[in-house]
């Protein structure tokens, strides 16, 4: 962040905001006139470039000092300057409180990503563990995404792989069902889970209320960290079993205390001091930061996660770290205690802002010595782990990215390759793929399907690779075209789309000299001359490794069969094949549930059950004749003459 203020977000209750009037100057002119008419009060600021893009966000404790910071014309760094000088606009809000900001500013930076902010780029939920709350024989599942589920929610756990380690290990210490709730209730006998003693089996009233009730209470217990006590309990019922001469029950209690030791020994590194926390451990290297994210629970270690935010090159690892916090917790529960390896601006911010999301007070420390430190040191440890090996693969895919452009005699090294294909079967359930590549491997975020809309007879390649490629370009073309002047107003229905859209530099076809023909040609027609097309098509019988590719204006070639770019290549027309099949089979397995009858205007369910049970099909519905669909019961005469009229084409029928 550019700011010496801490990092800031807001809620967006309570706010007032102030559109520019006229823009009659840019750049620090323009910041010095707005600073005139600045409270002297918390709020979040954003600055816009010439065609309307946010270039930052930002927050402040006092609006009109942090803004007038802006407006000097030295102390800044190169990025500043050039944030300052690009500024064409400005828009305020103002808030009752700096955490408030805080807040906001975050939930802001997420939903518009500006260029000069740093901008955490991953967003994929964490897996939770979920016990029921909503049945009277509550069920351990894995559940990602909203909280709408009754129950008790124990996490997050670092990956899928950890949670269902977890729910393994819990069902064979705890005996709890993970069936879903219809599954149970149709139950007549135990299920194997019950034989091989991982379910306690209250589907079939293998066990009573209040002993699956003790069950659940004593998982709770454990996934709260309460795990020494449970095992404590399970050792006096396995000794008091034994002593009555009950050797099988007194199996059971050991076999549960087996479980939880695993349970304990699986999760790796277990603290003695941390019961539930987060620990971030930022690394800095090669204008690069990798956050390590660790999830402390249970007094159990429940995984990691890297993370590399987008920052500018000049923000050092300290200010990134401390922009990446509120952005974290925009959309997540904190932990009651957060660990940082490094001393932010906005410690003590933080933490408040923490408290009010959590309903609940969070600290926010820097651990100095014993246990805690030493697991920051850890976590250090693999931050600095992951970054090099981030490095040293981006270091080889720009290699094999400039060898693309030599193969391709490209001027300079592609940073965005775009990868096509089609997927249909006889011309049914056409859809188009695209794959996007570039220094940092593939950007699944931006991969993209088309469903083929137009009548297309017998599979037409050529026509269906002319239809996606002419919706593709036309849309970045309309996309690029100059913004209006004002800035919008922040709304629910602001499309964060300031950032200008990715142009390809390459793009790849799967197929031979046809295919790259028209590629070529929906180009042209639309005026883009600064994109390359190339053709891949398969060797001879396939083979993998004599692919020849295709440029206009130069003959067919073939590169040398152990070429890494030959192999990179490759990759790239797998993906996108495997992409487009995926998509044509989603596409597939949705058509075949649908039911003709839902097409015909004025039939619900209801009736659309009564035409099937007196036809038996929907086919049959289709053939039949206007006297037969009038015998139906609960199908009137005008009905009648809708259903017959939707199958048999009768020009009058309104649809």
């Amino acid at each position: 962040m550019p700011d010496d203020d801490t990092p800031s977000t807001s809620d967006a209750s309570g706010l007032s905001a102030g559109l520019p009037e006229v823009r009659v100057s840019t750049g620090a002119d323009l910041i010095a006139e707005k600073v005139r008419s600045l409270p002297d009060s918390p709020g979040v600021y954003r600055m816009f470039g010439h065609d309307g893009e946010v270039l930052y966000v930002g927050k402040a404790r006092s609006l009109k000092k942090r803004v007038a910071n802006y407006a000097k014309l030295t102390g800044h760094s190169n990025r500043i300057a050039r944030m300052i000088t690009n500024t064409t606009a400005m828009e305020f809000i103002t808030t009752a409180t700096e955490t408030d900001a805080l807040l906001l500013e975050a939930n802001l930076i997420k939903r518009l990503k500006p260029r000069y902010n740093v901008l955490m780029r991953d967003d994929k939920s964490f897996p939770y563990i979920l016990l029921t709350g909503d049945h009277n024989f509550p069920q351990v599942i894995k559940h990602r995404g909203a909280r709408a589920r009754k129950g008790d929610y124990f996490g997050p756990f670092a990956n899928a792989g950890a949670v269902n380690a977890t729910l393994n290990a819990l069902q064979k210490a705890f005996l709890l069902r993970s069936c879903s709730d219809s599954v149970f209730e149709a139950r007549t006998r135990p299920c194997l889970l019950f034989q091989i003693k991982r379910c306690s089996a209250p589907c079939t009233g293998e066990i009573d209320a209040d002993g699956y009730s003790e069950l659940m209470s004593e998982a709770r217990d454990f996934l709260r960290g309460r795990s020494r006590r449970t095992q404590k309990e399970l050792a006096a019922n396995m000794n008091s079993a034994a002593e009555a001469m009950d050797f099988e029950r007194a199996a059971i209690y050991r076999d549960r205390i087996r479980a939880l030791t695993q349970v304990q020994q699986h999760q790796g590194i277990n603290p003695q001091t941390l019961t539930e926390a987060d620990l971030f451990a930022a690394y800095q290297e090669g204008g690069q930061t990798c956050i390590q994210v660790f999830f402390f629970r249970a007094g159990q270690n429940w995984g990691n996660r890297a993370y590399f935010p987008r920052h500018d090159r000049d923000l050092d690892v300290a200010e990134v770290l401390d922009a990446f916090l509120a952005q974290f917790y925009e959309d997540r529960l904190p932990p009651r205690l957060v660990l940082l390896s490094h001393e932010v601006a906005g410690r003590a911010l933080l933490a408040e802002a923490l408290s009010i999301i959590a309903g609940r007070k969070v600290a926010v420390g820097l651990p100095q010595r014993g246990e805690k430190r030493e697991l920051v040191g850890h976590a250090m440890t693999n931050a600095r782990e992951a970054l090099g090996r981030r490095l040293a693969e981006s270091s080889t895919q720009r290699t094999l990215l400039e060898g693309v452009a030599e193969a391709f005699s490209m001027a300079e090294t592609p940073q965005r390759i775009e990868v096509y294909d089609n997927s249909h079967i006889s011309g049914t359930h056409a859809v188009g793929g695209m794959v996007v590549a570039g220094p940092e491997g593939f950007i699944k975020s931006q991969y993209r399907k088309f469903n083929i809309k137009s009548e297309i007879e017998d599979g037409d390649d050529y026509a269906m690779m002319r239809e996606v490629l002419t919706r593709r370009f036309a849309r970045l073309l309309k996309d690029s075209e100059p913004r209006p002047e004002t800035p919008p107003e922040i709304d629910d229905t602001l499309d964060p789309s300031h950032i200008p859209p990715d142009w390809p530099d390459l793009i790849l076809i799967d197929g031979g000299a046809g295919q790259l023909k028209i590629a070529n040609e929906v180009l042209t027609e639309l005026g883009i001359d600064s994109v390359l097309a190339v053709g891949i098509a398969k060797g001879p019988e396939r083979d993998a490794g004599r692919e020849r590719f295709f440029i206009e204006g130069r003959a067919p070639f073939m590169m040398e069969p152990r070429n890494p770019v030959l192999y990179y290549l490759q990759r790239l027309r797998d993906e996108v094949h495997r992409f487009a099949i995926g998509s044509h089979r989603a596409r597939r397995s949705k058509a075949i549930g649908v039911n003709p009858l839902d097409e015909v205007p004025g039939i619900g369910p209801g009736r659309k059950r009564a035409l099937l049970q007196h036809f038996g099909s929907a086919r049959a519905v289709a053939r039949a004749g206007l006297s037969d669909l009038e015998a139906v019961d609960g199908i009137s005469a005008k009905v009648a003459r809708t259903v017959y009229d939707f199958f048999h084409g009768n020009p009058d029928q309104t649809t």
